[in-house]
């Protein structure tokens, strides 16, 4: 599974638009843009999905699901649970 937030900033990490995103994936720009507005678990077609997360493979990417640690070695990114913010008044 991947999130529209995972899929954006995998996007960004790899500096390309969603234009080139989706040419390397082998999937329309409308796929890329609809995926990408998605609420949480990006939802489609199966073999579209796995197109998808192939590019991001092959770009080096390494989707992190929830609670799983990284088998890889390099630079990323991952979203922790939010942990309580104190009021900021100012």
């Amino acid at each position: 599974m991947i999130t529209a937030n995972q899929l954006r900033a995998a996007r960004a990490l790899l500096g390309i638009d969603q234009r080139e995103f989706a040419e390397r994936a082998g999937v329309s720009l409308p796929t890329i843009q609809r995926m990408e507005a998605s609420d949480g678990v990006v939802r489609g077609v199966i073999d579209t999905l796995m197109k998808v997360i192939a590019a991001l493979e092959t770009e080096g990417i390494e989707l992190i699901g929830e609670n799983q640690p990284s088998i890889g070695a390099g630079r990323g990114v991952r979203l922790r649970e939010a942990a309580p913010r104190p009021d900021r008044e100012g």
